[in-house]
């Protein structure tokens, strides 16, 4: 490899538990190679205490080069156009010292526009991790907003760089690697179960995962709807692994609805977990319910049944295991009665080889030289 390539500097953005968990596998590639220099900028939710200031988790992981920005206060919910100015301030003052080749962001967060934004106003590569896919609420504006300030694309699958075509991307630019968090999941790297719950104390040997996150476009509805859901919770006599809501616009309204959980020996409430040990978790979980991603991307890699309740996940992946409910306490009950049995696992969204592909391509010298100018290709409509 030749002393150009070598000192190329690839800077990771993360913001937050779950992005960290999907772009970690590219991370320790990229590391344990020695052929780049790498960096995380690390913000956002990692550096609440609230969320158990999970950078630490990062440290723990084994990376050394780490760059913590603090880039909103310690209230639970964030104005998430506050928190994009700060982020893009933050993040461009460092770019000016670190001076990155390439900068990676994933996903629909604000962070990961941030990263694109400071990116593509600095002549910066860009590069994206799971453009194209379909996000719900306003995740899905960000996400395509990502895309339309990124260079080079690493996407789940050929539905996802087939929306990018559509997008006016340049198709040369998509590379399909599948979601490197499935490298960890179809690894044996994951924590035994009993190691879990003991780490976390949970004294479930059977139990069910709730992850509730705001819909930012439906705030106004969002107390009566999780009213509605915890009371299905608490009808269903289940047990129940809750994992804290992400921060943003009304989250503080879910915590103070699951606070009538708080004493009750059928639910333990969890700010956050190191995400192999939440794989552990879902993976010998009964059912995952609410309505995060995981329930829609990493529960059907398990076989393990997702009742998806209400709109942030609307139009994504569709799946036997996957039951969608509205926001009614009857609905979910009778889901929770129904839930498919013996489902055969899914790897739509990748096999397990995607650092090994991303890492290819990064030693491609033609992707460095990929053009900072880019251009919009029509979509072929005659033949759509």
């Amino acid at each position: 490899m030749n002393e150009e390539k070598l000192r190329k500097k690839i800077l990771f953005v993360s913001g937050t538990r779950a992005d960290f968990g999907k772009i970690k596998p590219l991370i320790q590639q990229v590391k344990d190679s020695g052929n780049f220099e790498y960096q995380i900028f690390v913000t956002g939710m990692h550096m609440l205490s609230v969320y158990g200031m999970t950078v630490h988790e990062i440290q723990k992981a084994g990376f050394d080069n780490i760059y913590s920005f603090i880039n909103q206060d310690s209230a639970i919910t964030s104005q998430m156009d506050l928190v994009l100015a700060t982020t893009v301030q933050g993040l461009a003052y460092f770019v000016r010292e670190y001076k990155p080749d390439m900068l990676v962001v994933h996903g629909d967060r604000v962070e990961s526009l941030a990263g694109a934004i400071v990116g593509s106003l600095n002549n910066i590569l860009v590069a994206h991790i799971e453009g194209g896919e379909r996000s719900g609420t306003i995740d899905e504006l960000i996400r395509h907003a990502i895309t339309k300030l990124s260079h080079i694309h690493f996407v789940s699958n050929n539905e996802a760089r087939n929306r990018l075509i559509q997008m006016g991307e340049v198709p040369d630019s998509i590379f399909v690697i599948g979601s490197p968090d499935i490298d960890v999941m179809l690894s044996d790297q994951l924590p035994k179960i009993s190691a879990v719950r003991e780490k976390y104390d949970i004294p479930f040997q059977d139990y069910g995962i709730f992850i509730y996150h705001p819909v930012t476009t439906e705030v106004n509805e969002l107390t009566a709807h999780i009213h509605e859901v915890v009371d299905a919770l608490i009808e269903s006599k289940m047990k129940y692994v809750i994992i804290y809501p992400n921060n943003d616009i009304g989250a503080d309204i879910i915590l103070h609805e699951l606070k009538r959980l708080e004493g009750m020996p059928d639910f333990r409430m969890i700010p956050s977990m190191r995400f192999e040990h939440f794989l552990s978790l879902l993976k010998n979980a009964k059912v995952i319910m609410g309505n995060s991603s995981a329930g829609i991307r990493e529960a059907p890699v398990y076989g393990v049944p997702t009742i998806n309740i209400g709109t942030r996940q609307l139009n994504r992946f569709e799946y036997e295991s996957i039951i969608n409910v509205d926001y009614n306490r009857s609905s979910i009950l009778e889901a929770l009665k129904n839930l498919p049995r013996s489902v055969t696992p899914s790897l739509h969204f990748g096999k397990g080889e995607s650092a090994k592909l991303f890492f290819k391509e990064l030693n491609n010298e033609s992707l460095w030289k990929t053009s900072r100018q880019k251009q919009f290709v029509d979509f072929d409509l005659e033949n759509y």
